[in-house]
């Protein structure tokens, strides 16, 4: 457990950590404790789409204190990482934001820096998509080995970011982030808290949650959804979504689905955890 007495009430907060860990339920005892605002650095959470499913605070939390970025992105927007942080740096000069969510990538973003580099054209974007996952690899390894060091090469999304960035500006993207501006607000500025979940806890956790999400109206939140269904689409990336839409497609019992979104929740929070570990060295470790 946390005493929030050792949490200064006049710095930023910031709280990490995987899928299902309970960040939610500590930034919004800080907030009431406190005072500030409660602004979201998850990228499941941005979509209008899915509320339940991504497990977005509901009314009456969001009733109990002041919340941004949740729920604002539309279906088939895109949304980056410089998205992001563009919208959270005026909110940084507002009420005491508690910042808080599971996608490393923003806070160390926000942490620090970000590189402003061009948007990818649709042609290379597409020649990306249309090639696997190990052809991306090789040619990384070729032309920005660097890169691998740094991002988790299982993670499509992160590998196909770098092949687009090399093939749409000639530099490899290891290039770009090594001349990254100064960040929006350093670490040694803020309250880093790292909410680390033993594996065994967060799995119990997690079944118990998805099934809670679907007594909640999870299904039907797919089934609203089932007429645009896009997989290319980011909102299509929130955890559960693919399998609740093939149960809805007649390709799967919902039984079948619910195992499976299980599974799937459960292999983003070991790659969560993963990336909190190699890359949050300096964050204040507290227990779920």
């Amino acid at each position: 457990m946390i005493s929030l007495d050792t949490i200064p009430p006049d710095r930023p907060v910031l709280i990490a950590g995987p899928t299902a860990s309970g960040k939610s339920a500590l930034a919004l005892a800080i907030a009431e404790a406190q005072g500030g605002r409660i602004v979201n650095a998850d990228a499941l959470q941005v979509h209008d789409a899915w509320r339940v499913l991504t497990a977005r605070p509901d009314a009456a939390e969001e009733a109990r204190a002041p919340h941004a970025l949740y729920g604002h992105v539309p279906w088939g927007a895109d949304y980056s990482v410089g998205h992001w942080l563009r919208e959270v740096a005026p909110l940084l000069d507002g009420p005491r934001p508690i910042i808080v969510g599971g996608t490393g990538l923003y806070f160390r973003a926000l942490t620090e820096g970000l590189a402003e580099i061009p948007p990818t054209p649709p042609e290379i974007r597409a020649t990306a998509d249309a090639l696997p996952l190990h052809v991306l690899l090789g040619d990384l390894t070729r032309d920005d080995p660097a890169l691998l060091d740094r991002i988790d090469t299982a993670n499509r999304a992160r590998v196909q970011r770098g092949w687009e960035v090399l093939n749409a500006t000639g530099r490899p993207l290891s290039d770009w982030q090594d001349r990254t501006p100064p960040p929006l607000l350093p670490l040694d500025r803020a309250s880093p808290l790292l909410i680390e979940a033993g594996r065994d806890w967060l799995a119990a956790r997690i079944d118990t949650r998805f099934r809670a999400m679907l007594s909640a109206g999870a299904l039907d939140e797919a089934r609203a959804n089932l007429d645009r269904w896009d997989p290319g689409v980011g909102a299509a990336k929130a955890i559960g979504a693919p399998e609740l839409i093939a149960h809805l497609r007649g390709e799967m019992t919902l039984s079948e689905a619910t195992e499976a979104a299980i599974v799937a929740t459960r292999q983003y929070a070991k790659r969560q955890r993963t990336w909190f570990r190699a890359r949050m060295g300096d964050w204040r470790r507290v227990p779920a």
